[in-house]
């Protein structure tokens, strides 16, 4: 914790451990701006693009797991990736409440164009393994006690 001293300061932005994590996400998502342009995608269908990747074939809830995404954000980012013919959405033949988005022959073409971003965006972070590795591992201890707490 921020060694504070008196109560005010816990109200200056310096002292807040939220502020730099946010001011990072968004100078990040700008950094890849430039090489999804290339590929015609968002930071946000980036990401889901990610982990169609992985996986092929999920329902719509495992999705939103994966990012940390709620059905209101992410029902419009996968009718936009359809629209793009990147993913597929059907209703489950088991259970019809269950929606299944899976990956297209384009969607799996579109892997050998992105391929190189984290290796681009890595050059531009310029950070050592062990710190990288220790900041990966803090920001997941983080990301977990939060949701921890909120599914409380």
């Amino acid at each position: 914790m921020i060694k504070l001293g008196n109560k005010y300061d816990a109200l200056k932005l310096k002292n807040q451990l939220c502020f730099p994590l946010y001011a990072c996400s968004k100078e990040i998502v700008k950094a890849y701006k430039p090489y999804l342009d290339e590929i015609d995608l968002t930071y946000t269908q980036y990401i889901t693009m990610m982990v169609m990747w992985e996986h092929k074939e999920l329902r719509v809830k495992d999705v939103g797991k994966y990012l940390y995404l709620d059905s209101g954000t992410l029902t419009p980012l996968l009718k936009r990736l359809e629209e793009k013919g990147l993913i597929t959405r059907r209703r489950s033949a088991e259970d019809e409440r269950d929606l299944i988005v899976t990956l297209t022959d384009s969607g799996e073409a579109l892997k050998k164009k992105a391929v190189e971003i984290p290796h681009k965006l890595g050059a531009c972070v310029d950070i050592d393994a062990e710190k990288a590795q220790f900041l990966y591992g803090i920001l997941y201890e983080i990301i977990g006690k939060l949701t921890d707490n909120n599914n409380e």
